[in-house]
Order: structure tokens, then C-alpha cells, then sequence
């Protein structure tokens, strides 16, 4: 059962950016997030990656009008328009997904995650689990004891936050003043492993580069935090978790590799897997949407493998 109340007041709406809508938290730090989708639909919260925004909920609004679901997209800490929080943990993504969930009226709520976002919704589930119906991951990160394959650059990057972060942060702001300057491919290419001009269609492209964009605008900690956070021990108990789990992902995804997944999957005691044999990272949240979202067996297009352990 989806409950929840009227949409929360004090909403402002902004052409191609969904409703948006701010959460004073009780130590002053503001918590953003928009919403998707019509205001009286079946509750989806989305977390987006790293780095990444609320924008990125934007891909999934066709799909929201089509289904008659509420998405909320929350900005997490350091991103977009939501304030820093340099001390927060893995585990904190149960404030940030209570908050959203208690500012906008709404008793319990599925929860969809891409990328790094997965570890964040995870903790979530286990802290919530009156609140979480449903988890379904995209592309997800995973836990460092099974990420034996984790790209070169993403380790580095890793080290760098935790030794250096002022470096980190530095790297990422020049990225983001090319990215100003360049064409969606320039982001694009970060998730795709085919040519970046033909991977994805171009609305779908312009997106992923404001995602980008509007991630990295004010601050850069939040990235920062979580390149450091996602290399360490995520001190999240898995086991209790009891909302089903799907786990959809790519058989060509060079940012985490499906083998990692497969290893964190089997340990997870409500988990399904969804194969996209030729995906990359950003085509497996692409063509999973529709399914995530109606809720149905199989991505498109209809030569996914599945693979079950329940």
C-alpha cells in the first residue's frame, strides 16, 4: 500500500526541472529535491549518482505521466542546491530519505537508485524498513570487499579524496568548466563505452550534461565525500533489509563491472538480477526506466537474461 497525504506546500515549479522544493532541517543545513511525474501518483524516490542531482530524475518524467507516479529526486548533501554535510555517512542516507518522505507527506515509497546512489538507497531500506516497499538498483555501485575489478580511474580518484580532497575538489570543478564549454558527449562518455555522439538519444544526453552541470555547481564536497565514503566499509546491515531488492545491470558496463555485482548480489538474502547483456553503465538506466517504473519483469528490449536468487 502506497499511502500519503497533499503534496507539501511551499513548492515553486521550474520548466524542465521538475516542482522543487526545499527541506529545513533542524541544524540550519537546507535539503533540495524536485519532483516528477503528477502530484497524486504512486510515491518513487530517486537517488542519483556521483556525482550527480535532481536533474537526472528528469529522464524518467514520460514514463511518470504515463504511470500516474510522484517521483522525488533529492539533491543530497553537497550537491546541486542542497548544503554541504562533510561528516555524513553511508548510513545517512536514511535522514535524507526520511526527510524528503516526511516533507512531502508520504507514508512509504519505493526507492530507485543509479550508480552511486546505490549504496545510499541500501541503508535507507535497512533503516525504513516500514518505508521502503521496493529497491530497485541501476547500475549500481558496490560494496569495496566485492569491487575487485573497480576501474583504475575510480580507485585513484577514491585515493585522491581521502588523502587530498582539496585536489579532488579541484579536479572536479575544472571538469565542470570544460563541460560548460563542450557538447553533452563530453559527460556522456563517462558512462558509455560506444561512440558518446550515437550511445544515447540527444534529449536523453542533454540531461546526463545538466545532471552534471547542476551536481557540481555550488559545491564540490559532496563528491568529494563520496569518493571517499563508497572506497571504505559502507557499515550497512544488509540483512536488514526485507524490502525486495532488483538489481539491474550491464553486461558492458566498464564503471562497475557486472561480476562485482553478481558477488554482492548472491550475499543479498531479498535480491534479484536483471542482465542487459550489451549494456553499458548509462544505457542500463536508460532501458531499465520503463520497467523500473511499471514495474514489469523484463527491461527493453525484451534479450535481457535474468537471473534469480531469492
Amino acid at each position: 500500500m502506497r499511502a500519503q497525504t497533499a503534496p507539501a506546500s511551499g513548492r515553486s515549479s521550474t520548466r524542465g526541472e521538475g516542482r522543487f522544493a526545499t527541506v529545513e532541517r533542524e541544524d540550519d543545513r537546507r535539503l533540495a529535491y524536485a519532483e516528477y511525474g503528477t502530484e497524486s501518483g504512486s510515491p518513487v524516490v530517486f537517488l542519483h549518482g556521483t556525482p550527480g542531482s535532481r536533474r537526472l530524475a528528469e529522464l524518467f518524467e514520460p514514463t511518470a505521466q504515463d504511470d500516474d507516479l510522484r517521483i522525488l529526486a533529492p539533491d543530497r548533501p553537497g550537491y546541486g542546491r542542497s548544503d554541504p554535510w562533510p561528516e555524513r555517512s553511508i548510513r545517512d542516507g536514511e535522514q535524507i530519505v526520511r526527510a524528503v518522505l516526511d516533507h512531502a507527506g508520504i507514508d512509504a515509497a519505493r526507492l530507485v537508485a543509479f550508480s552511486g546512489g546505490a549504496p545510499y538507497a541500501f541503508a535507507a531500506a535497512a533503516a525504513l524498513p516500514d518505508r521502503i516497499e521496493q529497491i530497485d538498483v541501476a547500475a549500481g555501485a558496490t560494496p569495496p570487499e566485492h569491487a575487485h575489478e573497480r576501474p583504475a580511474v575510480q580507485r585513484a580518484l577514491s585515493r585522491i579524496g581521502s588523502a587530498t580532497p582539496s585536489v579532488l575538489a579541484a579536479l572536479f570543478r575544472a571538469q565542470r568548466w570544460v563541460a560548460q564549454r563542450r557538447d553533452p558527449s563530453f559527460v556522456v562518455a563517462q558512462y558509455t563505452t560506444g561512440d558518446p555522439d550515437t550511445a544515447v538519444p540527444d534529449r536523453a544526453a542533454e540531461i546526463v550534461r545538466a545532471d552534471f552541470l547542476e551536481a557540481l555547481s555550488r559545491h564540490r564536497s559532496g563528491v568529494v565525500t563520496e569518493f571517499r565514503q563508497t572506497a571504505a566499509d559502507w557499515d550497512v546491515d544488509f540483512e536488514a533489509i526485507d524490502a525486495p531488492v532488483r538489481c539491474w545491470h550491464g553486461g558492458d558496463d566498464a564503471n562497475v563491472p557486472i561480476a562485482a555485482v553478481r558477488r554482492f548480489e548472491a550475499t543479498l538474502p531479498t535480491a534479484r538480477l536483471e542482465v542487459l547483456d550489451d549494456a553499458d553503465h548509462l544505457q542500463t538506466l536508460l532501458r531499465s526506466v520503463p520497467a523500473i517504473l511499471s514495474g514489469s519483469e523484463s527491461p527493453a528490449p525484451p534479450t535481457a537474461i535474468t537471473e534469480t536468487r531469492i
